[in-house]
């Protein structure tokens, strides 16, 4: 799926794969940015070198005996500010300083400007990259994820690949030639042995630098574990929010989510006090290089092997030598913690799909749409089978419901139609077009689903129905919603169909909710059609409401309902009864309870619990009002 991968230590192979996206092959006008930003640091880099020549020169100039206090005397007396010559050199030596100082951060700023659309650019593909890799994956997958957790993952994934991107092309590489730049004019300017000294202190920078760096990056990892630990029971704990009210446990919530935040209070304090470690050790190390050096260079001065101005250069130098040896620690720090932030998004990119398209996948052609289930056979572990060898059609056009106890594989079927697992044997068909021979995409947009439990995105009744078909006018979402029995509900609501429905649809009952998928299955206006008991958890009157919207919409179409309660099959064309995944019993209503099997077992004790007084039922299931509805809005 992807070429970026992170093991623990993996920093090169990391950059390696990050490389595409910071030299993006179909973007010359990114490249055209990298490649000036680049030519920008090594002319500011040049620059920052030489300018602690014109700081020596300027010294020199200064101490050579040429400008005392006559000369101060002869300015200060000269009409019109007329300077003389001797007076230039130094001035302009400092105005030089000046400029040199200016002309180096300007072009790191040139630099940082050009390459900011490209690292942005790199951090939106990359992150689209992971929100595509996760629609991808299996049901299998997203049944066990942790949201909160996940979300938080890639947030600090995000942050962390802007950190690699940045820092490997605006610092790394800086770094290395500033370094390289200076050590070069020490070694000309003085002699060996200052470069030794610096050589040296280096190394021990460097050594000390990755090993603090290190220690680090596993306290990193506890925080990040810690963080991610309280987001997922915080955004669990609040989409929950009815059930804590409802067993009050708002103080237990809060003290599972307070001890998340304990383990990540005590790895953030680790994280701060190892940084001043770390700051403190590199501050001692640079600070004795500097001085040893001084020491040399002042030594130099009083035995007149250098003049005031190289003792100054020398400090100049190291003072600009600090700022690529703070990097140093810094971009490998920053690396290194970028890449604990993004490991875990790695590995998310790195689990591979469970179901995919065949190299040869073509488009499926739908005419009638038959479903055809050959001999078919799934699990989930292999040591517990769901399916064993159902076989059952469903010609054009007609209707077939699956009944039986819970847990007797009814709604495996439905996913197994939708491909969202791959069998363990037999054949699944539509129009004799073996389902793993076509594209998922294709076979996903001729089947439409109303399933138990809708679940609505946070956005308006209109979104939520063109969800169906995004392309759909905003007559076609009405004229879906009217045939949904939902429309008359909608306008008079104050906002009409631009009505927000809340978080997971929460401001609608069950059977607005249920409309409202029915209305987006509606406009998406599919050949082949799963009712996954739909109306199992609806009251009486609102179920017969449901199920009239659900005949209209099941009308021509192939149609699997998948269902509990026995008295909405009684017209399906055909009924199937699964029991511990295998097909039991199979025919029309009437023949079913003739044979006086599993069927007409289940239908007689639901037809007694049915027998509670409909006033009370409808008391205890009862729609919200006209006024409760307008409430909530």
């Amino acid at each position: 799926m992807s070429s970026v991968s992170a093991d623990r230590g993996g920093t090169f192979g990391a950059i390696k794969g990050l490389w595409p996206y910071m030299w993006p092959s179909d973007r010359p006008d990114l490249k055209f940015r990298v490649a000036v930003a680049v030519l920008a640091l090594v002319v500011g880099k040049v620059i920052t070198v030489l300018v602690p020549y014109t700081f020596k020169w300027a010294t020199d100039a200064l101490t050579a005996g040429e400008f005392g206090p006559e000369a101060a005397t002869r300015i200060a007396d000269t009409p019109g500010w007329n300077l003389p010559a001797f007076v230039v050199g130094p001035i302009m030596l400092v105005v030089a300083y000046g400029v040199g100082r200016l002309l180096s951060m300007g072009f790191t700023q040139l630099r940082d400007a050009l390459f900011a659309r490209v690292g942005q650019h790199a951090v939106r593909q990359l992150a689209r990259l992971t929100f595509t890799h996760l629609h991808a994956l299996s049901l299998r997958y997203h049944l066990q994820r942790r949201t909160g957790g996940l979300s938080r993952v890639i947030e600090r994934g995000t942050k962390g690949i802007e950190t690699l991107v940045r820092f490997t092309i605006l610092n790394a590489i800086p770094t290395i030639l500033e370094f390289a730049l200076m050590a070069a004019v020490i070694a000309y300017q003085f002699s060996l042995s200052y470069l030794g000294v610096i050589i040296v202190m280096v190394i021990a920078y460097v050594w000390f630098t990755v090993v603090a760096s290190q220690w680090r990056i596993g306290i990193r990892r506890e925080m990040n574990d810690s963080d991610t630990d309280a987001n997922s029971k915080a955004i669990d704990s609040l989409i929950n929010y009815e059930t804590v009210k409802y067993f009050n446990n708002e103080e237990m919530e809060t003290a599972r989510f307070d001890r998340s935040m304990a383990g990540y209070e005590i790895a953030a304090t680790r994280q701060w006090t190892s940084l001043a470690w770390l700051n403190m050790g590199q501050t001692v190390i640079f600070t004795t290089g500097m001085v040893v050096l001084m020491i040399m260079s002042a030594r130099a001065v009083m035995a007149g092997e250098q003049t005031l101005g190289d003792f100054v250069m020398v400090n100049a130098l190291l003072m600009q030598l600090s700022i690529p040896l703070n990097f140093i620690g810094f971009v490998y720090r920053e690396i290194k913690l970028g890449l604990a932030d993004v490991e875990d998004m790695f590995k998310v990119l790195n689990i591979p799909q469970e179901v995919t398209d065949r190299p040869n996948a073509v488009p499926i052609a739908v005419n009638g749409g038959t479903v055809r289930f050959e001999d078919v056979r799934f699990h989930y572990d292999p040591e517990r089978p769901i399916l064993h060898g159902v076989s059952f059609e469903v010609p054009a056009g007609q209707t077939l419901a699956i009944v039986g106890p819970s847990g007797a594989g009814k709604s495996t079927i439905s996913r197994l139609l939708y491909r969202f697992y791959d069998i363990s044997g037999g054949a699944i068909t539509i129009d004799g077009q073996d389902i793993r021979d076509v594209t998922q995409d294709s076979l996903r947009r001729q089947i439409g689903i109303v399933p138990q439990d809708t679940v609505l995105f946070n956005d308006t009744i209109a979104y939520n129905i063109a969800y169906g078909r995004p392309s759909a006018s905003r007559a076609e979402v009405e004229t879906a919603a009217e045939m949904a029995q939902i429309a008359g509900f909608i306008r008079a609501l104050p906002q009409g169909f631009d009505s927000e429905v809340g978080e997971r649809g929460l401001k609608l009952s069950g059977g607005e909710k249920q409309r409202v998928a029915i209305a987006r299955t509606i406009l998406k206006a599919p050949p082949v059609l799963i009712l996954d008991e739909a109306t199992s958890a609806l009251d009486t009157r609102t179920e017969e409401d449901i199920q009239s919207a659900l005949d209209k919409v099941s009308a021509g179409r192939t149609t699997l309902m998948i269902a509990h309660r026995l008295s909405t099959v009684v017209n399906a064309d055909q009924i199937i009864v699964l029991e511990a995944g295998r097909i039991v019993e199979r025919g029309t209503h009437a023949a079913l309870l003739d044979e006086n099997g599993l069927y007409a077992e289940m239908w007689a004790r639901q037809s007694q619990q049915a027998e509670i007084p409909p006033e009370e039922d409808l008391d205890q299931k009862r729609e919200p009002s006209v006024r409760e509805r307008e409430e909530k809005f």
